[in-house]
């Protein structure tokens, strides 16, 4: 069974930083687009950015500069590098992924179950 599992959330004062992991487990033959996303009670779910298998990235505008996604395929994992953090970066941090749990290389798409940051003096 194919899953996916964030860590690293937790609370942090403004200007700090925090690490988020995504790793995927099961029998994967293919991940393509790996994506962060972003919600707070009440709100939709809104996309913090993205990276593709070759590691190309794309954020958000509210987070470029700031954030850094970054990819190690051989263990199937994700990162979100979050720097200088604001009060309005706090909410539920959730991973989604494009992955082919068969041979026939159909892909699906996965959520994690999220991690929570909040960001507070």
């Amino acid at each position: 069974q194919v899953q996916l599992a964030e860590s690293g959330g937790g609370s942090v004062q403004p200007g700090g930083s925090l690490r988020l992991s995504c790793t995927a487990s099961g029998t994967i033959f293919g991940i393509n687009l790996m994506r962060w996303y972003r919600q707070v009670p009440g709100k939709q779910r809104d996309l913090v950015g993205y990276i593709d298998s070759d590691g190309s990235t794309d954020y958000v505008d509210s987070v470029k500069g700031r954030f850094t996604i970054s990819r190690d395929n051989a263990k199937n994992t994700a990162y979100l590098q979050m720097n200088n953090l604001k009060p309005e970066d706090t909410a539920v941090y959730y991973c989604n992924a494009d992955m082919a749990p068969y041979s026939d290389l159909r892909f699906w798409d996965y959520w994690g179950q999220g991690t929570q940051v909040t960001v507070s003096s």
